[in-house]
C-alpha cells in the first residue's frame, strides 16, 4: 500500500526537504525549492514475505560476440562516441539554445535511416516544424519516423515492441512527463523518472537512445545531477555565436575516451565535420605579430594546434582589466603571478586580454607556457617565431613541468609545417623518445623563457 505524502524538492540539485526553505543547503540555489506530491511506498522488512529471485552470474569473457557499433556516417560524431553508437546505450546531449543540438541529431538519424530504423520524437516542435528543418537541410528523402509527443506512457508503448528501432532521439527530456507524478514537466522528479524509464527500455530492447537536455545559465544540464550518472555518455555542444565553429565534447563515455572532441562548421546546409581542425583554427593566423603564440594541445586523443593571442596594454584604471576568452581566468592570474614573483616582471599594472582564436576552449595545464610566451611577446613587442609551437606546464616555483603525449603534439606540428618547438626540459618517464620530426628547444624555468625575449626585446619589463 502506498502512502501519499508531500515533500519539497530543489529543482537545481534534487535535494529533498520536509518543509519549504528559501535557500537550498545542498547547492546554495535561492528560490529553487518547490513542493511536489509523491507516493512513498512503505516497504516490509526483507526478512519476511516472499524471497527474492536468484540472479545468474557470468564471466568477463562473455559467451558471445558483442553487437557491432552503428556508424552514423558523420565522422566527428562517431569519433566523440568512441567509434560509433553502441546498441542499448544512452547518450545525453546538452548545449546552449540554438547551438545546433537538434540539427546535428536530425542529420545523424537521417544518415542512419538508410541502414536501420530510426525514430525522432520531439516534445518541443510539431511534426511539420521538424519537416521544415529537414527540408532546409536537404533531408526530406530520408526514411526517418517522426512523432510529436510528450506523454511518456505513450512513447514507451510505441517503442516497446518485438522489432524496436535501432536509434531513438528524444528532444528534449525536459518536455517529457509521467502521469503517475503530479509535478510539472521539467521538474527534478519528472526528469529523473522519465529518463529512468527510457534508459531501462533502451537497454532491454537494445536501441541507442539520444536524450537532448536543456542547460542552465551556468552551462550545466538542467535537472538532477543524477541524470548524468544514469546515462552512458554525456556530450556537450559548445561554441561562440560569433564563430561558425561548434565543438562537440564528451565529458563522460563508458565506451570511449573522455574529453574527446568533434569539430563542426555551421553552414547553410547544416553542420559539417571538420577533418583537420588545426589547419582550420590557424587559417587566419598572421605571422610575425607580437602577442601571438601557437599552442600544441591535446583534445581527447587528437592533437590540435590553436593560436593563443594576448594583449598587454597600459591601464588608466585603478584596477586593471583582465578579459579571458577560451581559457581559465584563474590560471591566467597564476601565470602572471609566477612571472611577477619569480622573474620580476611588472605586468600587474597593465590591462591584459587573452583569447583562444577560433572559439575553442582550452582546459589543459600544458597551455601555461604558450600563454606566458604570448604575454611576454605582447609586453615586449617581440613576435614569437612564426614556425614555432609552444607547450608546457608552469609550476608555482617557476619550473616548466613535463606534459603527456609530447610525440603526438610534435608530429601534428610537423604535419602543418612548423619547424621548431619550445618544450619542457624534462620528459615524462616511459618509452624512449623517438627522433623528433622538428627542432626542439628545451627550457626548465620561466626565467629561461624571459631571457629569450629579453635578448631581442625593445623594452625592459623588470621592476625598478
Amino acid at each position: 500500500m502506498a502512502k501519499s505524502s508531500s515533500r519539497y524538492v530543489c529543482q537545481e540539485c534534487g535535494a529533498a526537504y520536509p518543509r519549504w526553505a528559501g535557500k537550498c543547503e545542498a547547492c546554495g540555489a535561492w528560490n529553487a525549492i518547490v513542493e511536489e506530491a509523491s507516493a512513498e511506498s512503505v516497504p516490509k522488512g526483507l526478512g519476511g514475505g516472499k524471497g527474492g529471485r536468484r540472479i545468474d552470474f557470468v564471466g568477463l569473457d562473455g559467451g558471445s560476440e558483442p553487437p557491432p557499433r552503428l556508424l552514423t556516417g558523420i565522422a566527428e560524431l562517431d569519433r566523440v562516441c568512441g567509434g560509433g553508437l553502441v546498441p542499448g546505450s544512452a547518450l545525453l546531449v546538452g548545449g546552449d539554445p540554438g547551438i545546433g543540438k537538434s540539427t546535428l541529431l536530425l542529420q545523424a538519424v537521417a544518415a542512419l535511416s538508410g541502414q536501420a530504423a530510426c525514430v525522432y520524437i520531439s516534445g518541443e516542435e510539431a511534426v511539420d516544424q521538424v519537416r521544415l528543418r529537414a527540408r532546409r537541410l536537404g533531408l526530406v528523402s530520408a526514411p526517418v519516423q517522426l512523432a510529436s509527443a510528450t506523454a511518456l506512457r505513450d512513447i514507451v508503448a510505441s517503442l516497446d515492441q518485438a522489432k524496436p528501432p535501432a536509434v531513438v532521439v528524444i528532444d528534449s527530456i525536459q518536455t517529457m512527463y509521467l502521469d503517475a507524478l503530479d509535478s510539472a514537466p521539467g521538474t527534478v522528479a519528472q526528469v529523473r523518472a522519465c529518463a529512468s524509464e527510457l534508459i531501462r527500455l533502451a537497454k532491454r530492447r537494445g536501441f541507442a537512445l539520444f536524450l537532448v537536455g536543456h542547460v542552465t545559465k551556468e552551462g550545466q544540464i538542467a535537472g538532477p545531477r543524477v541524470l548524468e550518472h544514469m546515462v552512458d555518455t554525456v556530450l556537450y555542444f559548445e561554441g561562440e555565436r560569433g564563430h561558425q565553429f561548434r565543438i562537440l565534447r564528451a565529458v563522460k563515455n563508458r565506451f570511449g575516451a573522455t574529453d574527446e572532441i568533434g569539430v563542426f562548421e555551421m553552414t547553410d546546409g547544416g553542420l559539417s565535420g571538420v577533418a583537420n581542425p588545426s589547419a582550420l583554427f590557424l587559417a587566419e593566423r598572421r605571422g610575425n605579430v607580437s602577442g601571438s603564440c601557437v599552442f600544441a594541445g591535446i583534445e581527447g586523443t587528437r592533437p590540435m594546434l590553436v593560436e593563443i593571442q594576448a594583449l598587454v596594454a597600459p591601464s588608466a584604471l585603478a584596477t586593471p582589466r583582465r578579459a579571458v576568452i577560451g581559457w581559465d581566468s584563474g590560471r591566467l592570474a597564476m601565470v602572471m603571478a609566477v612571472l611577477d614573483a619569480r622573474c620580476g616582471l611588472a605586468l600587474a599594472g597593465n590591462d591584459v586580454y587573452l583569447n583562444v582564436a577560433g572559439g575553442l576552449r582550452v582546459g589543459e595545464p600544458a597551455a601555461d607556457l604558450a600563454v606566458a610566451a604570448a604575454l611576454l611577446s605582447s609586453a615586449g613587442d617581440v613576435p614569437v617565431d612564426a614556425d614555432m609551437v609552444v607547450f608546457g606546464e608552469i609550476g608555482l616555483s617557476g619550473e616548466i613541468r613535463a606534459v603527456s603525449q609530447t610525440d603526438g603534439r610534435l608530429k601534428e606540428a610537423a604535419k602543418l609545417g612548423f619547424a621548431q618547438a619550445l618544450v619542457p626540459a624534462i620528459r615524462r618517464q616511459g618509452k624512449a623518445a623517438p627522433e623528433s620530426p622538428i627542432g626542439i628547444r628545451r627550457i626548465g624555468h620561466v626565467q629561461d623563457l624571459v631571457s629569450l625575449f629579453r635578448r631581442s626585446g625593445k623594452t625592459d619589463l623588470t621592476r625598478g
